[in-house]
């Protein structure tokens, strides 16, 4: 996708997109009412009550809408010159979690910083500070966009910062939807495809040494290839994953009738609450939700294309990006099409955060496609 050049129409729609709110709104729902069917159980185990994540995930969903009602009014462009600060706050953040002890560790990662007994991942605002400052940054550099000094490598440094960051936490899966995700935005934004690939036959041989080096990635790799074969350990949750689908069958077992969600499966809340889906909804409700995704999708891709101008339309192309690539590997993990990694399935899956940040993503974008009518 061709970054649009600036341009300077007059008006402003002052209706939002309800085909992009509308799956929008039905993801958040529907995530709402599976995290009470997947979490109730653990819950009450745990926590001496049922609703426990179910009320703390309502109170997400409340402060996500808020969120994006906030930047759904809020012109875009303001972030253009918020971009460094928010590059530079994202950092500190980061850095906070390694290195003063303040960083909470779950599941053995440090990814969170508690404030207050809220916990927080920096790792989300780093996101979105990426694709902002991409999207700045690129837009400042049209011209000379075709010099690797200039269009590429100042993006490859910031890239490379929050790479080294991110995998002290650990956090590889993180590592790999950023580096994704910031080629996509540097070539939507008409970095020449030699550069790209070229840096991209260099970076290869380190995320393959940093696969191997490390025990567990390269474990994770095998039972990729053949769960079957570590059916208690590594390969336990993909297995038990795959249960829950083949289990739901096409129209699923009812809402709250799943089995695989009691101690079976791991983090069903979280990263596998597309299994319990799968298992309670089926088949019908699991290409219902893919559809929503898709519908997420298209518009995205539309208001990116329809922009006014360049910085709007990469900041569109990247939130869309950001939002369906976490879909996808989310999802291909949880059908075991991809190696897993600890990501949850946006707007759906419990979470603070990642729920704010993704509804105000979503705002943004809401703003973006008011600015001109589509």
């Amino acid at each position: 996708m061709a970054a649009r050049p600036t341009t300077h129409k007059s008006g402003n729609s002052a209706t939002p997109d309800l085909m992009l709110i509308f799956p929008v709104i039905m993801l958040v729902g529907i995530g709402i009412a599976m995290v009470y069917s997947a979490s109730s159980e653990i819950a009450l185990r745990y926590y001496a009550g049922e609703y426990y994540f179910f009320t703390r995930q309502l109170i997400n969903a409340m402060l996500g809408l808020s969120a994006m009602l906030v930047c759904m009014v809020l012109p875009y462009r303001v972030f253009k010159p918020l971009s460094y600060l928010l590059l530079l706050g994202a950092t500190i953040l980061l850095a906070i979690v390694l290195l003063t002890g303040a960083g909470h560790s779950a599941g053995g990662a440090t990814r969170w910083l508690r404030v207050m007994g809220v916990s927080f991942q920096p790792s989300e605002l780093a996101r979105l500070a990426l694709i902002v400052f991409m999207a700045y940054s690129l837009t400042k550099k049209q011209v000379k966009v075709a010099d690797p000094t200039i269009g590429f490598l100042p993006h490859l440094l910031v890239l490379g910062v929050f790479s080294v960051l991110i995998l002290m936490q650990p956090d590889f899966g993180t590592i790999a939807i950023f580096w994704v995700l910031a080629w996509m935005i540097m070539f939507a934004g008409r970095v020449p495809l030699r550069h790209l690939a070229s840096a991209m036959l260099l970076v290869m041989p380190a995320a393959v040494w940093l696969l191997i080096s490390s025990d567990y990635r390269l474990k994770r790799y095998m039972t990729f290839l053949d769960p079957w074969k570590y059916p208690l350990d590594e390969g336990y949750q993909i297995i038990h994953s795959l249960m829950a689908f083949g289990s739901g069958g096409i129209f699923g077992k009812g809402f709250g009738e799943g089995y695989q969600k009691l101690f079976y499966l791991p983090a069903p809340h979280t990263d596998f609450i597309f299994s319990v889906i799968g298992e309670e909804g089926g088949l019908v409700c699991v290409l219902f939700v893919v559809a929503l995704y898709m519908v997420i999708l298209w518009r995205g891709l539309r208001i990116a294309a329809h922009a006014r101008d360049c910085f709007g339309s990469l900041l569109a192309f990247g939130i869309t990006a950001s939002l369906s690539l976490q879909a996808i590997v989310n999802m291909g993990v949880n059908l075991s099409l991809l190696p897993t990694k600890g990501l949850s399935l946006p707007l759906m899956s419990y979470g603070g955060s990642s729920m704010v940040f993704q509804l105000a993503c979503v705002g943004i974008l809401l703003n973006i496609g008011m600015s001109e009518k589509i």
